[in-house]
């Protein structure tokens, strides 16, 4: 299949540019992958779609207020950085706007001198390494001086930060959230425990390059990004018991769906582990966990919308974005969701 066998016309102002003031207010479109029926709904109507002995497995990283702006101190010019990847302790790779300020040796101010940085060399697509200098809680700092690595796509500026997290967010780490959760909240969560409906943690750190997008015709020559994941035992208990009892496995996001098929395609099972994945999931992919899906409307021509195409069958999805535009649902990041079933 061709990169642009996944496009869709999208008007600009579809595109949610803040989120809505309750999360579970959303939409959200009911999608049968076997029959390509489609229901709408809300979001808080996902527990009718949910059935005793169930298992949610929902993505508990937590995204860290990654963009941070750095003096440079010989000049005195203002770069931005985006935290992408922990290195090492002191040690990221970061994004940085304008590059060409930042060569190695160059060193930074941030937050009134609470931290300083200097680019330890130039990394593979011209990302810069960066070591640095602290005192106290790296991640503390963060909270006090960085900002949320907000999708180009979202430019009004986010008035509580904690909305781009989601309710069970834990595990610090992501540079974007995993989206297809922001939709539950907590009141939520404990009516979907009480229907019997199980739900287990994974953590995979999202990066940016989620977001690149796909620059070749043929969509097999595209390169994935790779991203930390870990599964804990209880979790892999979990799944194995839902599976063993007849139950489904329903993963929230992409995020967590990568993580699920990653670990069965790599060990023949789930089971606990952690590492890095790079899958790359489109059409023509056979799952070996999944049973159901939720997600949000991704960006045309995206690794994500082909991982949707490969999960619930390409006209069922192409016709279901259609339908989506057409009934003018909110698109992206702060937008609604879709269930799969």
């Amino acid at each position: 299949m061709k990169t642009e066998d996944f496009y869709y016309n999208l008007p600009p102002e579809l595109i949610a540019q803040t989120p809505i003031e309750k999360r579970d207010n959303s939409r959200l479109l009911v999608l049968d992958k076997e029959t390509g029926e489609i229901a709408h709904k809300h979001f808080y109507d996902i527990i009718d779609s949910l059935n005793t002995g169930d298992t949610l497995i929902v993505n508990d990283s937590r995204v860290i207020p990654a963009r941070i702006f750095g003096i440079k101190s010989e000049t005195g010019a203002v770069i931005e950085f985006l935290l992408l990847k922990q290195i090492s302790q002191n040690t990221w790779e970061t994004l940085v706007k304008p590059g060409k300020k930042a060569k190695p040796g160059a060193k930074f101010t941030f937050g009134n001198g609470i931290l300083t940085g200097e680019i330890l060399e130039i990394a593979e697509g011209g990302n810069r390494i960066i070591e640095f200098t602290f005192e106290g809680s790296f991640f503390a700092i963060l909270d006090e001086i960085g900002k949320m690595p907000l999708p180009p796509y979202i430019t009004e500026e986010l008035q509580d930060q904690e909305r781009y997290q989601t309710v069970y967010s834990h595990e610090l780490g992501s540079a974007a959230a995993p989206t297809a959760g922001l939709h539950f909240t907590e009141e939520l969560m404990e009516k979907i425990k009480s229907k019997g409906i199980n739900i287990g943690f994974v953590t995979l750190h999202v990066g940016l390059g989620t977001f690149r997008p796909v620059k070749v015709s043929k969509i097999t020559e595209h390169q994935m990004h790779s991203e930390h994941y870990e599964v804990p035992e209880e979790t892999a208990e979990l799944i194995n018991k839902t599976k063993e009892s007849g139950g489904r496995v329903i993963a929230v996001g992409t995020t967590s769906c990568r993580t699920l098929e990653s670990v069965a395609s790599e060990y023949g099972e789930i089971k606990a582990c952690d590492g890095w994945t790079s899958i790359f999931i489109y059409p023509g992919y056979e799952f070996k966990v999944l049973d159901g899906l939720i997600t949000n409307f991704h960006l045309p021509e995206s690794t994500l919308i082909m991982l949707v195409s490969a999960f619930a069958g390409y006209e069922n999805t192409m016709h279901a974005y259609e339908v989506a535009v057409n009934e003018k649902y909110r698109f992206f990041s702060f937008g609604d969701a879709m269930f799969i079933k």
